[in-house]
Protein backbone atom coordinates (compact mmCIF):
# COMPACT_ATOMS: atom_id res chain seq x y z
CA UNK A 1 0.00 0.00 0.00
CA UNK A 2 1.54 3.35 -1.06
CA UNK A 3 1.79 5.77 2.33
CA UNK A 4 2.84 9.28 1.95
CA UNK A 5 4.33 12.43 4.13
CA UNK A 6 3.70 16.17 3.35
CA UNK A 7 6.94 17.67 4.69
CA UNK A 8 6.73 21.78 3.69
CA UNK A 9 9.85 23.24 2.80
CA UNK A 10 11.67 26.51 2.07
CA UNK A 11 10.17 29.84 3.15
CA UNK A 12 7.91 28.90 -0.05
CA UNK A 13 6.55 26.37 2.20
CA UNK A 14 6.35 23.68 -1.05
CA UNK A 15 4.76 20.09 -0.27
CA UNK A 16 7.53 17.79 -0.49
CA UNK A 17 6.13 14.33 -0.12
CA UNK A 18 7.68 11.37 0.83
CA UNK A 19 6.27 8.58 -0.57
CA UNK A 20 6.62 4.31 0.40
CA UNK A 21 5.60 1.08 0.18
CA UNK A 22 4.41 0.12 3.51
CA UNK A 23 5.35 -4.00 2.38
CA UNK A 24 8.80 -2.92 1.55
CA UNK A 25 9.33 0.44 3.29
CA UNK A 26 11.29 1.55 0.09
CA UNK A 27 10.15 5.13 -0.71
CA UNK A 28 10.69 8.10 -3.00
CA UNK A 29 11.08 11.96 -2.01
CA UNK A 30 8.67 13.62 -4.57
CA UNK A 31 9.62 17.64 -5.08
CA UNK A 32 12.72 17.64 -2.60
CA UNK A 33 12.90 21.64 -3.30
CA UNK A 34 15.50 22.50 -0.28
CA UNK A 35 16.22 21.59 3.14
CA UNK A 36 17.96 18.21 2.58
CA UNK A 37 18.60 17.70 5.97
CA UNK A 38 14.87 17.91 7.01
CA UNK A 39 13.65 15.74 4.39
CA UNK A 40 16.71 13.03 5.40
CA UNK A 41 15.64 13.32 9.36
CA UNK A 42 12.22 12.93 8.58
CA UNK A 43 12.07 9.71 5.98
CA UNK A 44 14.60 8.15 9.25
CA UNK A 45 12.28 9.19 11.71
CA UNK A 46 9.45 7.54 9.45
CA UNK A 47 11.57 4.63 9.01
CA UNK A 48 11.73 4.98 5.32
CA UNK A 49 14.33 3.60 2.93
CA UNK A 50 14.49 5.94 0.73
CA UNK A 51 15.45 4.61 -2.80
CA UNK A 52 14.95 7.66 -5.47
CA UNK A 53 14.31 11.44 -6.65
CA UNK A 54 10.87 11.96 -8.43
CA UNK A 55 10.50 15.47 -10.05
CA UNK A 56 7.61 16.77 -11.22
CA UNK A 57 9.07 19.84 -12.66
CA UNK A 58 11.87 22.38 -13.04
CA UNK A 59 11.25 24.77 -10.95
CA UNK A 60 13.79 25.68 -8.09
CA UNK A 61 10.84 25.27 -5.00
CA UNK A 62 10.46 22.05 -6.77
CA UNK A 63 13.87 20.67 -7.88
CA UNK A 64 16.08 22.93 -5.80
CA UNK A 65 16.88 20.28 -2.89
CA UNK A 66 17.85 17.43 -5.50
CA UNK A 67 21.46 17.51 -6.32
CA UNK A 68 22.16 17.58 -2.27
CA UNK A 69 20.01 14.52 -1.91
CA UNK A 70 21.54 12.85 -4.91
CA UNK A 71 24.75 13.60 -3.26
CA UNK A 72 24.96 12.87 0.48
CA UNK A 73 22.53 9.26 -0.96
CA UNK A 74 23.74 8.14 -3.90
CA UNK A 75 20.09 8.40 -5.26
CA UNK A 76 18.96 8.73 -8.45
CA UNK A 77 16.87 11.81 -9.73
CA UNK A 78 13.92 10.46 -11.92
CA UNK A 79 12.06 12.87 -14.22
CA UNK A 80 10.58 15.60 -14.90
CA UNK A 81 10.41 15.46 -18.99
CA UNK A 82 12.75 16.64 -20.96
CA UNK A 83 11.51 19.78 -22.13
CA UNK A 84 12.37 21.20 -18.31
CA UNK A 85 15.83 20.98 -19.09
CA UNK A 86 16.35 24.71 -19.08
CA UNK A 87 14.64 25.37 -15.99
CA UNK A 88 16.67 22.79 -14.22
CA UNK A 89 19.86 24.28 -15.66
CA UNK A 90 18.53 27.72 -14.26
CA UNK A 91 18.09 26.93 -10.16
CA UNK A 92 21.01 28.48 -8.95
CA UNK A 93 20.46 31.54 -11.32
CA UNK A 94 17.02 31.72 -9.91
CA UNK A 95 17.71 31.13 -6.60
CA UNK A 96 20.29 33.84 -6.05
CA UNK A 97 17.18 36.11 -7.81
CA UNK A 98 15.15 35.08 -4.69
CA UNK A 99 17.85 35.03 -2.18
CA UNK A 100 17.10 31.09 -1.64
CA UNK A 101 21.45 30.34 -1.61
CA UNK A 102 21.56 26.63 -1.59
CA UNK A 103 19.37 25.27 -4.28
CA UNK A 104 21.62 24.06 -7.01
CA UNK A 105 21.01 22.96 -10.29
CA UNK A 106 20.69 19.15 -11.16
CA UNK A 107 20.20 16.56 -14.28
CA UNK A 108 18.10 14.00 -13.92
CA UNK A 109 19.48 10.21 -13.65
CA UNK A 110 16.67 9.50 -16.37
CA UNK A 111 13.63 11.27 -17.98
CA UNK A 112 10.26 10.99 -17.76
CA UNK A 113 7.25 10.56 -20.87
CA UNK A 114 3.75 10.12 -20.77
CA UNK A 115 2.92 6.53 -20.17
CA UNK A 116 5.79 5.44 -18.26
CA UNK A 117 5.73 4.18 -15.05
CA UNK A 118 7.78 4.45 -11.73
CA UNK A 119 8.28 1.56 -9.01
CA UNK A 120 8.17 2.36 -5.60
CA UNK A 121 8.77 -0.71 -3.79
CA UNK A 122 5.93 -2.91 -4.83
CA UNK A 123 3.68 0.32 -5.70
CA UNK A 124 3.49 1.31 -9.09
CA UNK A 125 3.17 5.22 -10.39
CA UNK A 126 2.05 5.90 -13.26
CA UNK A 127 3.72 9.20 -15.26
CA UNK A 128 1.40 11.30 -16.97
CA UNK A 129 2.65 13.97 -19.05
CA UNK A 130 0.96 17.82 -18.21
CA UNK A 131 2.96 20.84 -19.55
CA UNK A 132 1.59 24.41 -19.44
CA UNK A 133 2.84 25.41 -15.94
CA UNK A 134 6.20 24.38 -17.58
CA UNK A 135 6.40 22.26 -20.80
CA UNK A 136 8.29 19.49 -19.37
CA UNK A 137 5.64 19.06 -16.21
CA UNK A 138 4.60 15.28 -14.89
CA UNK A 139 2.00 14.19 -12.58
CA UNK A 140 2.52 10.88 -10.63
CA UNK A 141 -0.58 8.86 -10.34
CA UNK A 142 -1.46 5.49 -8.09
CA UNK A 143 -4.50 3.82 -9.44
CA UNK A 144 -4.92 1.44 -6.96
CA UNK A 145 -5.57 4.42 -3.93
CA UNK A 146 -6.09 7.07 -6.48
CA UNK A 147 -4.05 9.63 -5.64
CA UNK A 148 -2.33 11.92 -7.91
CA UNK A 149 1.07 14.01 -6.91
CA UNK A 150 0.37 17.23 -9.56
CA UNK A 151 2.87 19.05 -8.89
CA UNK A 152 1.62 22.80 -9.63
CA UNK A 153 -0.62 22.20 -12.60
CA UNK A 154 -3.47 21.69 -9.75
CA UNK A 155 -4.43 23.68 -6.70
CA UNK A 156 -7.46 23.49 -4.51
CA UNK A 157 -9.59 26.10 -5.79
CA UNK A 158 -6.56 27.07 -8.37
CA UNK A 159 -4.30 26.11 -11.51
CA UNK A 160 -0.52 26.61 -12.07
CA UNK A 161 1.02 29.50 -13.64
CA UNK A 162 1.50 30.13 -17.21
CA UNK A 163 3.04 33.45 -17.29
CA UNK A 164 6.52 32.24 -17.16
CA UNK A 165 8.64 31.26 -20.13
CA UNK A 166 7.28 28.37 -22.47
CA UNK A 167 4.05 28.25 -19.96
CA UNK A 168 1.08 27.75 -22.20
CA UNK A 169 -2.41 28.12 -20.58
CA UNK A 170 -4.32 26.21 -23.87
CA UNK A 171 -1.85 23.19 -22.50
CA UNK A 172 -2.63 23.34 -18.73
CA UNK A 173 -6.16 23.41 -19.59
CA UNK A 174 -5.93 20.70 -21.80
CA UNK A 175 -3.91 18.05 -19.35
CA UNK A 176 -5.91 18.74 -16.66
CA UNK A 177 -9.29 18.39 -18.33
CA UNK A 178 -8.14 15.48 -20.75
CA UNK A 179 -5.46 13.69 -18.91
CA UNK A 180 -6.45 14.40 -15.11
CA UNK A 181 -10.36 14.56 -14.72
CA UNK A 182 -10.80 11.46 -16.63
CA UNK A 183 -8.45 9.62 -14.09
CA UNK A 184 -12.19 9.83 -11.83
CA UNK A 185 -13.65 12.28 -9.39
CA UNK A 186 -12.53 10.37 -6.25
CA UNK A 187 -8.58 11.14 -7.13
CA UNK A 188 -7.02 12.83 -4.17
CA UNK A 189 -4.22 14.82 -5.62
CA UNK A 190 -1.49 16.05 -3.73
CA UNK A 191 -0.36 19.63 -5.09
CA UNK A 192 2.86 21.56 -4.87
CA UNK A 193 1.41 24.05 -2.84
CA UNK A 194 -1.47 24.22 -0.25
CA UNK A 195 -3.96 21.50 1.13
CA UNK A 196 -5.19 18.54 -0.52
CA UNK A 197 -8.59 18.14 -2.68
CA UNK A 198 -10.20 16.31 -5.13
CA UNK A 199 -10.44 15.98 -9.06
CA UNK A 200 -14.28 15.90 -7.91
CA UNK A 201 -14.23 18.87 -5.86
CA UNK A 202 -12.78 20.93 -8.31
CA UNK A 203 -14.55 20.22 -11.20
CA UNK A 204 -17.48 21.41 -9.34
CA UNK A 205 -15.87 24.65 -7.86
CA UNK A 206 -12.73 25.68 -9.52
CA UNK A 207 -12.89 28.95 -11.18
CA UNK A 208 -10.64 28.13 -14.07
CA UNK A 209 -11.03 24.45 -14.38
CA UNK A 210 -14.60 23.70 -13.25
CA UNK A 211 -17.16 22.25 -15.50
CA UNK A 212 -19.11 25.67 -15.12
CA UNK A 213 -16.31 28.01 -15.53
CA UNK A 214 -15.27 25.88 -18.81
CA UNK A 215 -18.82 25.81 -20.00
CA UNK A 216 -19.18 29.93 -19.22
CA UNK A 217 -15.90 30.29 -21.40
Amino acid sequence: MLKAQIVPVTSFQQNCSIIWCDETMEGAFVDPGGEADKLLDAAKQLGVNVKQILLTHGHLDHAGGAKDIKEKMGLPIIGPHKDDKFWLDQIEEHAANYNMPGLRCCTPDQWLDDGDEVKVGNVTLQVIHAPGHTPGHVVFFEPTHKVAFVGDVLFKGSIGRTDFPRGNMDDLVNAITKKLWPLGNEVTFVPGHGPLSTFGAERQSNPFVGDRALKSA
